[in-house]
């Protein structure tokens, strides 16, 4: 998908966080959003339904319990700004950290088969996040699955930083 362009006109180019307000992350947090990040730009379905073709350049932040998205395109002269609430995401997020806690946990001291389990609910977990931001952007923007599923890891990096503080 990557080097077709008529394909790039709907995808994320570039993806940034907001980091103004980073004190310190986990080495398991910051592989996190590394690979999300790195996975994002290799292969990502994201489209706006109303506004301009990118490829885009996104921009993400949490500010009092919101999701904020800045959209930029090229040509385009100012960036589209959709906001996300988070309360719906509250549970979720929640679970998330704590099955994320126990996976690793579990990678330094449990067999492979009760790794196994760990990690089948954290995926479920991931996927329900997914589906969630999937549905709450979707009068705005277009995305696949896999898409919505790295953006929901970089949301979970970002109320990470934003609980810590």
């Amino acid at each position: 998908m990557a080097d077709n362009g008529s394909e790039k006109r709907f995808q994320i180019a570039s993806v940034s966080l907001d980091e103004r307000l980073v004190l310190r992350r986990t080495p398991e947090i910051e592989q996190e959003r590394a690979v999300a990040i790195f996975d994002l730009i290799e292969k990502n379905r994201f489209r706006l339904l109303d506004g301009p073709a990118g490829p885009y350049e996104l921009h993400l932040a949490v500010v009092e319990r919101r999701l904020n998205l800045r959209i930029a395109a090229p040509g385009h002269a100012s960036p589209l700004e959709l906001t996300v609430s988070l309360g719906g995401f509250r549970r979720v997020v929640k679970d998330y950290f704590v099955v994320c806690d126990s996976y690793y946990e579990a990678i330094k001291r449990l067999s492979p088969a009760q790794i196994e389990a760990i990690d089948a609910g954290r995926r479920a977990l991931h996927d329900e996040g997914a589906d969630m931001l999937q549905q709450a952007l979707a009068s705005h923007v277009e995305l696949d699955h896999d898409t919505a599923r790295q953006l929901f890891t970089l949301l979970c990096v970002l109320h990470f930083r934003a609980r810590s503080e």
